[in-house]
């Protein structure tokens, strides 16, 4: 058994609370930037003192509407501006915010509403507000997220009033889970829960992508998931520009226009930037020198973890920086030096390419249950291949069957209304078990290896850990989504989707997963996944499936997990034929 612990860096005071600080910088620095706003082609700024005004007005609408302290309040919408508004104005009242995906079903709805007990639903769309009408269609304050509630006699002095009852022990949010399997549980989430950990990234590991001049980013992941969640608080505490934009499909135009210093993703968005600008190079007969350019990118980021490129290498990577990095670095907006990734394991050779372009991308860890991070990856000290070190106040535990177990102030008040699930996941000495497998290095780097209920296990008992064999598949740039099968099964064995954006213009998947160069590529990118484990846990054989795995289709959460169970069953005849020769 292996335990590290980081010293915790920021106290929060019992009396603190989420809106403070939008309140108390409208007060010290009115005309302070916080925010731009997407509006048409234009960014236009919102100050301090704008931010608070707004965020009053719409928390006197809440308190006009009957919203009592302890009310849920919940919030359909994709990532924009009045999101974060309606959040602040909920927090300041002493309401607790309960996201839900916009993606989200009218049964998914229907369980969120019925569980939470929310008096009230911000809406964005009117498909949004349809699916809350049908879903729950006695309840009566349904608003527009966008639009302008009734204040009555509610004067600044009520928000005031109410603002100050709210304490750092008060429940802040009801996060329910994604849903990989079985119907989600809310996760009680308290003021102190996402402070202490915002203050004590700012303070610790991720000090340095703030102290830039004018720090900003750009959030495009869902603000239901608590990873952007938890960096929206960070911003605001920070005091760093915040931006929005409600796809991530079309994120690059955003980026190139707002122009972020950092942002935040998932692996697959990663992927997606390496993807596209590798096969715009091949598009441009520039496919060679964009390969040779990854190459010394790689090499470069190694050699600088290990002690500095020699002479050549460094030359090399002159070269490459003007040819090829700048002009990503430019697709970005032309200021992006820093990202976080979570979520997923980002592959090593990933993480070192970005690093070589000059885009350094920090790996972290954590759950919904731990307010998001319990580990992350620092400038200075990113150990690519690593969630990184615990966060200050965070302590890591490995327990002898390898799970990750963290204790701390991050970890979340427990399960809503459901206490015999709080207590399957919180033990008797208050360590949080994750379900996720891991390795504590000596330095005190947490490595993820995989899920304990997702280790298959062969025919012949060999337990295979599936996140790193599909990670390295989703790489190669003709694969959109992977997944791991041989539970029970004579071999380990892979289904894999093509993406769609790396067809050749008027081609099916019909007839690409049936061409003998398409199946060539999609081999040598199993040769090379299969290269990172032993030989009993290799991968062999794969079928090209005939659609795209997505949210769409209900086979990916909101956040881009796959939803194992699912799969199993709608591609059950698929699976059989890989064992059966057909």
């Amino acid at each position: 058994m292996r335990e590290y612990t980081v010293p915790v860096l920021v106290d929060v005071p019992a009396s603190a609370s989420l809106p403070d600080t939008v309140f108390r910088r409208a007060e010290q620095e009115p005309g302070a930037v916080v925010m731009r706003r997407k509006i048409g082609d234009g960014w236009p700024v919102v100050t301090a003192s704008e931010f608070r005004d707004q965020v009053v007005e719409v928390a006197k609408g809440l308190i006009a509407a009957g919203v009592e302290h302890g009310d849920r309040v919940a919030l359909m919408s994709r990532t924009r501006y009045e999101w974060t508004l309606a959040d602040y104005a909920i927090w300041s009242v002493g309401a607790v915010t309960v996201p839900i995906y916009e993606t989200s079903s009218v049964e998914q709805v229907r369980w969120i509403l019925a569980d939470s007990e929310a008096k009230a639903v911000f809406a964005e769309q009117d498909a949004h507000e349809a699916t809350v009408r049908e879903a729950a269609p006695e309840l009566k304050a349904v608003w527009r997220i966008d639009g302008t509630l009734e204040t009555g006699a509610v004067t600044d002095a009520d928000v005031e009033e109410r603002r100050k009852r709210v304490v750092a022990a008060d429940l802040a949010t009801v996060v329910y889970t994604s849903g990989t399997t079985g119907r989600p549980k809310g996760c009680r989430i308290t003021h102190d829960n996402l402070l202490f950990t915002a203050l004590n990234v700012l303070r610790g590991p991720l000090e340095p992508l703030f102290s830039r001049k004018d720090p900003a980013a750009l959030l495009f992941l869902p603000l239901a998931h608590i990873f952007a969640r938890m960096i929206q608080v960070v911003l605001i505490e920070a005091g760093a520009i915040m931006a929005h934009t409600p796809n991530m499909k079309n994120v690059a135009p955003d980026l190139q226009d707002f122009k972020p210093t950092f942002l935040l993703g998932v692996p697959r968005v990663f992927e997606k930037v390496y993807n596209g600008a590798e096969q715009k190079a091949i598009a441009g007969g520039k496919g060679k020198i964009f390969a040779r350019a990854v190459d010394v990118a790689v090499a470069w980021s190694r050699a600088e973890s290990s002690g500095g490129a020699p002479l050549g290498l460094r030359l090399q990577h002159a070269l490459f920086d003007r040819l090829v990095y700048a002009k990503l670095r430019a697709a970005t907006g032309g200021r992006l030096s820093a990202a976080v990734s979570g979520g997923s394991a980002l592959g090593e050779r990933l993480g070192h390419f970005f690093k070589g372009a000059a885009i350094e991308v920090f790996e972290g860890y954590g759950l919904t249950e731990t307010s998001a991070p319990c580990s992350v990856n620092m400038p200075g000290a990113n150990k690519i291949g690593t969630v990184g070190k615990p966060l200050p106040g965070v302590t890591l535990r490995i327990a002898d069957d390898g799970e990750v177990l963290a204790k701390g102030r991050n970890i979340f008040d427990g399960y809503w209304k459901n206490d015999t699930a709080t207590a399957e996941v919180i033990d008797s000495d208050g360590w949080f078990h994750t379900g996720d497998v891991g390795d504590l290095d000596t330095d005190g780097y947490l490595r993820i290896t995989g899920r304990k209920k997702e280790i298959l296990v062969t025919a012949a008992g060999k337990n295979v850990a599936p996140g790193p064999l599909e990670d390295a598949l989703r790489a190669h740039p003709l694969v959109s989504q992977a997944m791991i099968v041989g539970d029970d099964r004579p071999f380990v064995a892979a289904l894999i989707t093509l993406d769609p954006e790396a067809m050749p213009a008027g081609s099916s998947v019909a007839e690409l997963r049936a061409d003998p160069k398409v199946q060539a590529e999609i081999q040598a990118a199993v040769d090379r996944a299969n290269l990172s484990v032993s030989k009993a846990e290799q991968i062999k054989k794969f079928t090209i499936l005939d659609a795209d795995i997505t949210e769409d289709s209900g086979h990916l959460t909101p956040t881009l997990k796959v939803k194992r169970g699912l799969i199993m069953r709608d591609f059950a005849k698929q699976i059989d034929d890989l064992y059966t020769g057909r």
